[in-house]
């Protein structure tokens, strides 16, 4: 039987011993890791530890025996695409918080990006934290390439780097309608008048200036192939607002295919997907302590892939 071990962390001292076993074991449902502990198969520093409920303290060392179907495939390593002591680049599954938005959430994507961290750098031979800073965030359902920092210092220098708009963020994305080139450039507000986001005087005239809430966003759009009653585009992000790729191109009248919030001033057909079709699929900064460009680049995934593949074949027939 295979056993993983760790040490608890500060980020996870208070948390009870089954939410850990849940965050360090990815895939785990909260009645496995319950019965891990009352099974016997979990100990703390040498001792069987049966409670789950037991808050933990940093620096804790846990070890967990794991029966073969406890296993997540695939392996949890392979979200990583770049690895060093300043910085982590991963690769974010759709469906995934990148980080909790309430307490209780575990399987998130910094989460599982710990437990990456720590497997990889104790297969190089290095103890070291797995402390991860978030820098940036792609919505749940966005996959694609997200920056964690390692330490304060990375983390200063990542942020300073987003608000000076000189990381490289370019997405894929499919839109409805025959969306064209353009560069998106307006303010953003929490609520811009039909109670979702969006930007000030679009959705209706705005009188004055805009709200002190209002904050700049800006995306540049490039066609990259028609399709049929549908545009694959490249987005790249000057700003990082919340749903600022989904909101401008929902208020240029082409809002992403697998859209179901930005769609009530649609009137076309809407295109099948399982999620709104977006993918972080460039992301370039200047490493913060090399001080040289890094660029990475990662695919969209197998359900994007499909949906472009099925308007690829429509395009097809229509010839």
């Amino acid at each position: 039987m295979a056993e993983e071990s760790f040490t608890v962390s500060e980020a996870q001292a208070g948390a009870t011993l089954a939410a850990v076993v849940r965050e360090m074991i990815p895939g785990t449902s909260w009645s496995q890791a319950k019965e891990m502990c009352s099974g016997g198969r979990v100990r703390v520093d040498g001792v069987p530890a049966a409670d789950p409920a037991r808050r933990m303290s940093a620096g804790e060392r846990v070890e967990i025996r794991l029966a073969g179907a406890a296993r997540r495939e695939p392996a949890v390593t392979d979200l990583v695409v770049h690895l060093d002591g300043e910085v982590a680049v991963v690769r974010k599954p759709a469906g995934i918080l990148t980080v909790p938005f309430e307490r209780d959430d575990r399987d998130t994507l910094v989460a599982l990006a710990r437990v990456a961290v720590r497997r990889i750098d104790a297969a190089r031979g290095r103890e070291t934290s797995p402390t991860l800073r978030t820098v940036q965030r792609l919505d749940k359902e966005t996959s694609g390439l997200v920056v964690f920092a390692r330490s304060v210092p990375a983390q200063r220098h990542l942020q300073r780097q987003l608000a000076e708009h000189t990381v490289l963020r370019r997405y894929l994305a499919i839109a409805h309608g025959a969306a064209e080139d353009a560069v998106y450039e307006t303010m953003f507000v929490p609520d811009r008048g039909d109670g979702l986001r969006g930007s000030w005087g679009v959705f209706r005239p705005g009188r004055g200036e805009a709200p002190a809430e209002a904050r700049e966003a800006i995306t540049r759009v490039q066609v990259l192939e028609r399709l049929p009653g549908a545009t694959l585009l490249a987005c790249e992000l000057e700003t990082g607002r919340q749903h600022q790729i989904r909101i401008h191109l929902a208020e240029a009248g082409h809002p992403l295919v697998g859209e179901t919030v930005y769609i009530r001033d649609w009137r076309g057909q809407l295109l099948p997907a399982p999620r709104p079709m977006l993918h972080a699929a460039v992301l370039g900064f200047v490493h913060p302590r090399t001080e040289k460009v890094v660029r990475f680049e990662e695919p969209p995934p197998d359900d994007f892939t499909a949906v472009l593949k099925r308007l690829r074949a429509g395009k097809s027939r229509q010839r």
